[in-house]
């Protein structure tokens, strides 16, 4: 059952969309890319059957499909932040699965989001197919609003490896300040630009602001393996902190908890939690870390790993 009240703040972007749209224009491609070439377990195990319930339907097993399908190197350059978004989630979860967390990462990286998607062709999203009817399609138009305002205004991630800490990058969009207890004192940096107006003005100038603590941990998806934790719950403790807006992803506020794992060097998927619930998918990629690593990626060299990799990888590295 969804929450009436989950709808209910999806709805606050629709208010808010009026403003950001102009800013959404110039900032974020709409493309639609080819669906990447890598072998996928079928979503649903027929072999198992719950005799008290045959209607059940059984999730295909991480560990099944990462020693039947294993993704090799290529299939991991094969894919991108724009072509992750032509997979339905339980595709996304099972490309998630095959990950380890790779090396905690250093600087800035450039990121997307997208909501969750259906099974279907048309890759609805999720929430639209589980509310159903008109009510879903409602609810399925206020996600795509939510998806394209926070496309338009988060840019990625400011990562301090040294200090285990980062910040989020936020449009800088003045209509915002009134959110922002003293925005004179917010940190700023330049990054490069997305979209169109790259090609006028390559960089721009975005806020840091949502600071959030960084570790190795259990993944909320699979806990076969650990993943670089983003942890936002005590980021009152981390120099810079403003109450508005950082307390909105702390403790006191949505408590929000990022995950992320490597795809390769200078790209990871990650995915956002909101009160241990799963919200979105979200990618951060670095152009200049990628470049640099891609040759010796390919080559077969060793990738630095912060967190534990699990057994099933330690296993299969050995044989």
């Amino acid at each position: 059952m969804v929450r009436p009240v989950f709808i209910g703040i999806l709805g606050v972007a629709i208010v808010l969309i009026g403003a950001a749209g102009l800013l959404y224009s110039g900032s974020q491609e709409l493309v639609q890319a080819t669906r990447p070439d890598v072998p996928f377990a079928p979503l649903t195990d027929d072999s198992l059957k719950d005799p008290d319930n045959p209607a059940k339907v059984f999730r295909v097993d991480f560990a099944r499909v990462e020693s039947d399908l294993p993704l090799s190197r290529a299939d991991l350059m094969a894919l991108t932040p724009d072509n992750l978004r032509s997979l339905n989630q339980e595709e996304i979860d099972q490309i998630y699965g095959r990950l380890a967390a790779g090396p905690i990462p250093d600087g800035a990286y450039l990121g997307d989001l997208f909501f969750p998607r259906g099974e279907e062709g048309d890759l609805e999203p999720r929430l639209e197919e589980i509310v159903g009817g008109f009510k879903g399609r409602l609810a399925g138009r206020k996600i795509e609003i939510a998806e394209k305002l926070g496309r338009a205004l988060w840019k990625g991630k400011m990562f301090y490896r040294e200090e285990r800490v980062l910040r989020n990058f936020i449009e800088d969009f003045r209509p915002l300040e009134a959110l922002i207890d003293n925005p004179d004192a917010l940190l700023t940096a330049n990054v490069p630009r997305e979209g169109w107006l790259k090609y006028f003005r390559p960089t721009t100038n975005v806020w840091l602001v949502f600071p959030a603590k960084l570790y190795c941990g259990q993944s909320l998806l699979d806990g076969r393996r650990e993943s670089i934790i983003i942890d936002y719950m005590f980021s009152d403790e981390i120099a810079g902190y403003q109450k508005g807006p950082d307390s909105l992803a702390g403790r006191g506020g949505l408590q929000v908890r990022d995950e992320i794992r490597m795809v390769r060097p200078g790209f990871y998927l990650g995915r956002a939690y909101v009160h241990k619930a799963f919200l979105l998918n979200f990618t951060l990629y670095n152009p200049e870390v990628a470049e640099a690593g891609a040759a010796d990626f390919m080559g077969g060299g060793d990738v630095a790993e912060d967190c534990w990799i699990g057994e099933q990888a330690r296993q299969a590295a050995v044989q």
